[in-house]
């Protein structure tokens, strides 16, 4: 199949029916004719062609850097990075292509924004022409012999090229005209068809087409990706706050089983800890006087004479042989009286100041005398 040459306009006034030139090629290459036509007659006359297509020289910008041998990932990277300090404009907003690393250690370069990329990959898509290769205004010119260079000169500019991969775009000057004269080089003007023959240069610009939008996919896919990320840290977090909760309770559990196989006499768990430490040190101290004056005796008696303790007590302090209990804000008012006379058939007195009752085991009643038992019998 045939495929075609296209030398388009200035890219900001590129339209379907923009004049422009282009030139059919046979199968092996050489040049059928040259004409004139619009993308529209083209793409009815050529459907579904295969195009090269060259920019207009104010559109061409090349230039080369010199870099070490890297692999081709550090190739990109680093021409990006020069590419950026020669860019005037945000480089966010230019497709940047490149040639491999040359025998001289030159690394060939061109660049051209995303938005008119992509305005041509719609027009040739209108018209159903598919690209081959987007590529500056001076690779159409035929490669020339060693020490020659080719040259051609398109509204005011002059396009140069040295090699394969070397080519550059100049305001046309007689200046540099003698410049490359005194270097030595020969210039060929090379005329009618032979100006479309150039061999292309193993790089193109054409893959930038379509990547004008690519920055806010991307940007979308990873917001998708964060927010997915964040679901699963917070449901992590849920699952791993629930287990430690879960263990929680049953440490609870445990410890108060333990308590109450350790103190069988204690009738409500409240502080396993506090009350442990209480329990150890009234069986050290010991003594049967003093049975009924620990901190189980008072714990005992509370309860029976505060039903409302049960699930509503915020703090307990034993001490003195005093125990004081400090009820939650919640909790339901016990009877004064009722709680008095209920501790008072127990041995304890109680007295009450806001939401603290302070239980105080009463005088002990002396022990009758043993020669009044006697004399009784």
């Amino acid at each position: 199949m045939t495929r075609l040459r296209i030398a388009l306009p200035p890219l900001d006034g590129l339209t379907s029916h923009s004049e422009l030139e282009f030139a059919q090629l046979d199968r092996n290459g050489s040049i059928r004719h040259v004409a004139s036509s619009t993308l529209e007659r083209l793409g009815q006359t050529f459907k579904a062609h295969t195009v090269e297509c060259f920019l207009h020289p104010t559109d061409s910008i090349l230039t080369r850097i010199d870099l070490p041998p890297l692999s081709a990932a550090r190739t990109a990277a680093a021409v990006t990075c020069a590419a950026q300090a020669l860019i005037l404009g945000r480089s966010e907003q230019m497709h940047v292509a490149h040639s491999a690393r040359d025998g001289a250690g030159q690394v060939h370069l061109g660049w051209l924004p995303k938005a008119a990329l992509d305005r041509v990959g719609q027009l040739l898509g209108l018209h159903q022409l598919k690209l081959r290769g987007l590529y500056p205004a001076p690779y159409r010119l035929p490669v020339p012999p060693a020490g020659q260079v080719s040259t051609c000169a398109v509204d005011g500019q002059l396009l140069l090229r040295f090699t394969q991969a070397h080519a550059a775009v100049e305001p046309l000057a007689e200046d540099r005209l003698q410049a490359l004269a005194a270097a030595g080089e020969t210039l060929l003007w090379p005329v009618d068809q032979q100006c479309w023959s150039g061999a292309a240069p193993g790089w193109s610009l054409h893959a930038g087409i379509g990547k004008g939008a690519a920055p806010a996919a991307g940007w979308g896919r990873a917001a998708a990706c964060c927010a997915l990320a964040v679901g699963v840290w917070v449901a992590g977090l849920n699952l791993y706050a629930a287990r430690e909760i879960a263990q929680g309770q049953q440490l609870k559990q445990q410890m108060n089983q333990r308590m109450k196989q350790a103190f069988p006499e204690l009738p409500v768990i409240l502080n396993p800890l506090q009350q442990a430490r209480q329990q150890l040190a009234a069986r050290q101290g010991g003594g049967a006087a003093q049975a009924h004056h620990d901190f189980a005796y008072l714990v005992k008696h509370a309860a029976s004479a505060l039903p409302s303790m049960v699930g509503s007590v915020q703090a307990l302090t034993f001490g003195q042989r005093q125990l004081q209990v400090q009820m939650t804000a919640e909790a339901p008012p016990a009877a004064d009286s009722t709680v008095h006379a209920a501790l008072s058939q127990a041995g304890l007195s109680a007295s009450r100041e806001e939401r603290v009752w302070t239980l105080t085991a009463l005088a002990e009643p002396a022990e009758p005398d043993a020669s009044q038992e006697d004399s009784d019998e």
